[in-house]
């Protein structure tokens, strides 16, 4: 197994983990969806600055 099977295993894993834990504190599936959703928002955020600092770096070299 490969390390990057290995880290998408973990991670299947611990989504089921965190599902489960969140269901056994009395979280409905529209609050875990909500959760997800705002865990998406904060990956495409930090992926939006990143692009946006590599294409105003790309500007300043050219």
């Amino acid at each position: 197994m490969t390390d990057r099977e290995a880290k998408t295993r973990a991670v299947k894993i611990l989504a089921k983990s965190i599902y489960r834990d969140l269901e056994a504190q009395g979280f409905d599936e529209k609050q875990i969806v909500a959760l997800a959703t705002e865990l998406i928002s904060e990956v495409t955020t930090k992926i939006a600055r990143t692009n946006d600092k590599q294409q105003l770096a790309s500007q300043q070299v050219a």
